[in-house]
């Protein structure tokens, strides 16, 4: 065995620097990928770090680069919304799998009331990040301003409402739900409803913008009722909406989620889908496969916007100018038996 490698012993970056012949200092700036080291001295250097099998410190890596390499995702949501409902799920996957060719850590943290925003804000301001990406953010929500105020590097999935943040990642929201209104209406429905979702967030404002594009040249009146994009507040808003409009022939629903809660109670009132009441969603998630009858759904690329907002992160971590800042997705109709 090498002299270097006893046995229990962590190798050194003192060992490593005298096995490669150079200062402690070369073999940090080697590590640390600075330019200012000759190639003979970086090739000496990694040619150690290879033979002595030595792993940098994160902690003294973090006091030399002022870095932690370690991002954090927040989402104002509860911990069973973002772990029963797919597009959390989604947004997940894709941030993971961009960051698993960065070498960048995630952290997960739930925030849904000030007190919680406030000890989150200390701890995101208080140099344990380098940056941060927020999804589901409310209107009411002033973290993101925050965070920019303190020169924290930010990135948002959806458009909020209020504010522009410089840099955020969204789908086509309007134009999705636009097409999928046109297409009821191109089936010959004339009593379209809509479940919209909450309107102190961009994706609910423009959701239900999309559904008013399509009924306003027609003189079709609107019918609305919103939820909170959860299954249940789905089924809660079709109760209220076929209270209100029993002779209605179709429904939008602003997610997968809210059009299952839907389909429910169309099922106990005796209401055949799409024979009565033809149902659209927004997501064309995992669900709208195994709904009976499968779901028509607006397709949106969760896994993409992960990705997205994560090459969007590193480059502002990095100082890299961002020609495109915001980042709009484009959405599509997937038809299935439901509509």
């Amino acid at each position: 065995m090498n002299g270097d490698r006893r046995q229990g012993a962590r190798p050194t970056l003192e060992a490593v620097a005298a096995r490669a012949g150079v200062g402690r200092g070369t073999v940090s700036r080697v590590i640390n990928g600075s330019p200012k080291v000759s190639e003979k001295a970086r090739d000496a250097v990694l040619l150690a770090i290879k033979d002595l099998g030595y792993v940098p410190n994160r902690a003294a890596r973090a006091l030399v680069t002022n870095r932690t390499d370690t991002i954090a995702l927040v989402v104002s949501e509860s911990e069973q919304r973002i772990f029963d409902e797919p597009f959390f799920a989604g947004i997940i996957r894709g941030i993971g799998s961009a960051l698993s060719e960065t070498g960048l850590q995630l952290i997960l943290t739930m925030a849904q009331n000030r007190a919680e925003h406030d000890r989150l804000e200390d701890y995101l301001t208080g140099q344990h990040v380098d940056g941060v990406l927020l999804t589901s953010v409310h209107g009411a929500d002033t973290l993101p301003e925050r965070l920019e105020a303190m020169g924290v590097p930010t990135v948002l999935g959806g458009r909020p409402v209020g504010l522009t943040p410089y840099s955020y990642v969204d789908m086509d929201n309007r134009a999705g739900a636009r097409q999928a209104a046109k297409y009821l209406l191109g089936k010959g429905r004339s009593r379209i409803a809509t479940i919209a979702g909450p309107q102190d967030m961009g994706v609910g404002v423009d959701r239900l913008a999309g559904y008013r594009d399509a009924l306003l040249a027609t003189g079709i009146g609107e019918r609305v009722a919103y939820g909170d994009f959860s299954e249940a507040s789905g089924a809660t808003a079709m109760q209220e909406l076929l209270e209100r409009h029993p002779d209605l022939d179709a429904v939008f629903a602003a997610s997968d989620a809210m059009a299952v809660g839907a389909l429910h109670v169309l099922k106990e009132r005796g209401l055949s889908v799409p024979g009565d009441v033809a149902l659209i969603g927004f997501e064309d998630s995992r669900v709208a496969l195994h709904t009976e009858p499968p779901l028509t759904s607006v397709h949106q690329p969760t896994e993409a916007m992960g990705r997205q907002m994560v090459q969007l992160l590193v480059a502002r971590i990095n100082g890299d100018p961002l020609e495109q800042p915001v980042v709009i997705l484009d959405t599509h109709l997937v038809i299935r038996a439901s509509a």
